[in-house]
Order: C-alpha cells, then structure tokens, then sequence
C-alpha cells in the first residue's frame, strides 16, 4: 500500500478520523493525501463547531457574496494545512474537491491510484439516513479500494 486517502468533513469528528488515518498511513509508510470535498455553503454556516484541530477559519465567513465558491475553496485550504500542522507532516499532500461528497472522494481515489480510503461514520437515527443518505455507505457500496472505516459515535 503506497497511498492513503482521507476524507475529512468539517466537523468536531475530523480530528479522529485525521488522527487514525494519519497513524495508518504511516505505520505502512503510504503517502497522506487528505480531502475536503466542499458542501453547500448552508453546512459552514453554522456556529455549533467549536475549533477543529485548531481551525476556526469558517466562523464569521460571508456566506453571501459573488464569491462564494472560492471563498469556501480557500478556507477548505486553509482548514487542510490546519490539519496538516496538527498531524506535524509538511509531506502530506491536500485536494479541495466540489460537488457530491460520496462521488468526489471515489473519483479522487481513483485519481490518486489510492490504496485505502479512510473515512468516519457516525451512527444516525434511521430517519436521517433515508433523508440525508449515507457519504460512508455510498463510498463503501461502490468503492473499489479497500475502506478504513473510523468509527466517530460520542461514547
């Protein structure tokens, strides 16, 4: 196994799929690839997240202009390099992606000729699931590369 994909949202249990996927990555000595694939601009608005390994950057960020979209692309760059600097490795490489979650992180694990894909799941209430679908479940229903399925549920 030579590479690893991560995929991180934006939310409070990023830093422990970062963290275990980071520590795969280099108990095999793949290389770190971590994604962010950029969701609807709605999805940042909220003030719910406090600091994510040390990145605030969302907070306080307009919303509203022309922009919007690449506003969204340079603050997901700087939440990568954030995350990057928690995981103290300047050779780990970022992707901003857009569009469909599930589809952008296959599609980059096809790009990157990737090894392993590593990607949280949280457990959701069966109503949510039918309403807001499964990023997780879509990538492992019709993934080719083998997933490293970090488990984000709050004990």
């Amino acid at each position: 196994m030579k590479k690893i994909l991560i995929a991180l949202a934006y939310n409070p249990t990023t830093q422990k799929v970062a963290e275990k996927g980071y520590a795969l990555g280099k108990a095999i000595g793949a290389e770190v690839y971590l994604l962010h694939v950029v969701a609807e601009p709605l999805y940042y608005s909220s003030t719910a997240y406090s600091p994510i390994m040390g990145f605030n950057g969302f907070a306080g960020l307009d919303l509203s202009g022309i922009d919007v979209l690449e506003s969204l692309k340079q603050t997901s760059q700087e939440f990568l390099n954030q995350s990057k600097n928690h995981l103290y490795d300047k050779s780990i490489h970022t992707l901003i992606k857009g569009g469909d979650a599930a589809e952008s992180i296959l599609t980059t694990a096809k790009e990157l000729s990737a090894d392993v894909i590593v990607i949280g799941t949280h457990s959701r209430r069966w109503l949510e699931k039918i309403v807001m679908g499964s990023i997780t479940e879509k990538v492992l229903n019709h993934s080719t590369v083998p997933l490293f399925v970090v488990p984000t549920k709050k004990e």
